[in-house]
């Protein structure tokens, strides 16, 4: 009987050369898997080993690439609840009274409300406001190194298209002719997709990502594809580390690096970033941004790197929830090519009615808190606001025990980069250290296959408790960082607006995080703009950048 074979699938591998010590080495696998094998056991399994290893090698005859979709579609919501509301008509906010700014500079720390508003009444136009836009990226692009492709010729060109538009009567909405940037995972054809790592650095992805054509359609102009960090995992990537803006000695968080550092810094409006474990949150506190990480599900991937698919979700990031509210409105759906995407209901107003809200606060988060705490000066705001805000103990350890996010983002990425490993490509990623993605997806080859699925069924458990929790409440009030509540709100898909809410004693942003139920990023986003009419934290400019 060959035993060679199946040694290779042992992780720690000597070559038995007896059947006694191949069952041995059986045995010592099995118990890193919490497993115990008779030696009678052990002997049984060698055949199918030996058959697993056999079509092992023959699925690796061709490998892998990242496209190929995943054909199982994770479903937040839980079997028997439904999610349906009536469609509304939604309204969004238009400056139509919008004069040009006696310093042209403050143009770059408006808001789309008002930068439309500008543009409709003709008051600037796109190709204008583009230029001024692609001076800004091209001074600090350097400075905070988040841009990695300007994208100059695709803006003007759609700039001038927008003002030809316009200047004939037809108006697309509010984001005709506005500038933006895309966290340089999304495909935009005859652009380099480089996913922030060495050995995609000059990659060309032939196809247009769903939320670039849904921007294009809306007559927005992409002006930047922004940095991210290598593979979408913190701030360092093949041509440096993006800088928070408020501080340049210290990075900007990741992984949706650029995208938050280049709206505080007012190198564009509004940016595209993605979330797959606090991507979208960490940069946006770290800067001081506007972050929607919406329901997942809620914006179609296709077209985007994929890191982890049960897991990615797609988010604007801005100045403003408004803003947030603004591109939201225009990139959420499906074009079918995703496999988890849905397309929901949007009933956003900006109205938050606190007399019918029924808003929470994490008091077991918040009792951890200093009694000066900054989020404690949030809780007397929505007080202020009319809100009765109840305190109540957020569904953690106790629905949670076990870290299931690291088992299930690790199998799932291993298996998106598998061709970057058995090539040996990983090599050149820009981290070699113990705690990054070469190591992290060797590692994940030996998550077994079972516990990767009975995480999934345990992930079912926990959309179950925080769905039943959730239903009681509008909008649950928590530190962005406190607890395991990050995982468990990535786990199960909830929505979550993250807002700045003051500066800690370096004067370093902090941030507050707003929960909503499933698919109903409506409520949180009025709720977050309320806060914002109230207060001047989101309107801060960095020292630097306001010239």
């Amino acid at each position: 009987m060959r035993f060679s074979s199946f040694l290779l699938l042992i992780p720690f591998a000597t070559v038995a050369q007896t059947k006694n010590d191949t069952l041995q080495l059986i045995q010592k696998t099995a118990a890193l898997y919490d497993l115990e094998y008779t030696n009678a056991e052990a002997d049984s399994l060698i055949d199918n080993m030996n058959n697993y290893t056999q079509l092992i090698k023959g699925m690796h005859k061709t490998l892998p690439t990242n496209d190929i979709p995943y054909p199982f579609a994770f479903n937040p919501i839980p079997y028997g609840v439904t999610k349906q509301r009536t469609s509304q008509t939604v309204s969004l906010p238009f400056r139509a009274d919008m004069q040009m700014p006696k310093n042209r500079n403050d143009l770059a720390f408006y808001s789309i409300a008002q930068l439309a508003g500008l543009i409709r009444t003709k008051k600037i136009t796109s190709a204008e406001l583009t230029k001024f836009f692609i001076e800004r990226l091209k001074k600090w692009g350097d400075t905070l190194e988040c841009v990695i492709s300007l994208t100059e010729d695709t803006a003007m060109a759609q700039a001038k298209q927008a003002d030809e538009e316009i200047k004939n009567g037809k108006y697309r909405g509010v984001l005709h002719g506005i500038p933006y940037g895309l966290k340089d995972l999304f495909a935009v054809k005859g652009y380099k997709t480089t996913w922030g790592s060495t050995p995609y650095k000059d990659q060309i992805v032939d196809e247009d990502a769903y939320v670039y054509k849904k921007l294009r359609n809306a007559g927005a102009v992409l002006c930047a594809k922004l940095s991210l960090g290598a593979l979408a995992f913190n701030n360092k990537w093949f041509g440096g580390e993006t800088k928070n803006p408020w501080n340049l000695k210290q990075g900007s968080s990741g992984s949706s690096a650029g995208s938050a550092a280049a709206v505080v810094a007012g190198l564009l409006p509004f940016t595209i970033g993605t979330e797959t474990l606090g991507s979208i949150v960490s940069p946006s506190t770290r800067c001081g941004a506007t972050g929607l990480r919406p329901t997942f599900g809620s914006i179609s991937r296709s077209g985007a790197m994929v890191l982890c698919w049960s897991l990615d979700k797609t988010g604007p990031i801005c100045r403003s929830a408004e803003d947030c509210a603004i591109v939201f409105s225009y990139i959420k759906g499906t074009d079918g090519k995703d496999y988890s995407a849905v397309d929901k209901n949007f009933n956003y107003d900006g109205v938050a009615d606190f007399s019918k809200l029924k808003i929470a606060y994490a008091e077991n988060y918040f009792k951890r808190l200093a009694p000066d705490a900054q989020e404690r000066k949030v809780l007397d705001v929505y007080k202020s606001l009319g809100a009765e805000v109840k305190a109540v103990d957020f569904p953690d350890s106790s629905v949670y025990p076990v870290n299931l996010i690291s088992i299930i983002l690790n199998a799932e990425s291993a298996a998106a980069f598998d061709e970057l490993t058995r090539t040996n490509r990983d090599d050149l990623i820009e981290r070699q250290d113990k705690g990054f993605w070469p190591n992290s997806f060797r590692a994940a080859r030996f998550i077994p296959a079972v516990e990767y699925i009975n995480a999934n069924r345990y992930r079912y458990n926990l959309c179950k408790a925080v769905n039943d929790f959730m239903k009681d409440y509008d909008v649950v009030i928590v530190p962005s960082f406190a607890g395991r509540q990050l995982a468990i709100t990535n786990l199960t898909g909830h929505p979550v607006v993250v807002m700045p809410m003051g500066f800690n004693q370096n004067g370093s942003p902090l941030s507050i995080t707003l929960l909503g139920n499933l698919y109903d990023e409506a409520t949180i986003l009025a709720a977050a703009k309320a806060y914002q009419d109230k207060t001047d934290h989101n309107k801060k400019r960095p020292e630097k950048f306001k010239e």
